[in-house]
């Protein structure tokens, strides 16, 4: 049986500006057959048009890097992230 609460989880996010499930999004982006929103509704993360728009979110914060129209690829500061070596509380937003 799980002893977590999901609700306390489902909102537990290190930064003001993530979401519940960015960390999951760029979690799946490291695996090398997930590289669009498509791909993280099929892996059932998230609905397609939620992760296109939170793609773009980590886009804009370094984390993803966008390869061609609606496909996206982990940066090295998204690993980071990944490892507990970035506080995504410091990344700032590239409004482009």
């Amino acid at each position: 049986m799980d002893d977590t609460n999901p609700d306390e989880y489902e909102w537990d996010v290190p930064a003001e500006w993530m979401a519940p499930v960015d960390d999951d999004i760029l979690e799946l982006m490291t695996e090398n057959h997930i590289f669009a929103p498509d791909h993280i509704e099929e892996e059932d993360v998230c609905r397609a048009p939620d992760a296109a728009y939170r793609c773009r979110e980590l886009t804009k914060r370094g984390l993803l890097k966008k390869q061609a129209i609606g496909m996206y690829d982990i940066t090295e500061l998204g690993e980071q992230y990944l490892a507990g070596e970035v506080d995504p509380t410091e990344l700032e937003a590239d409004d482009e």
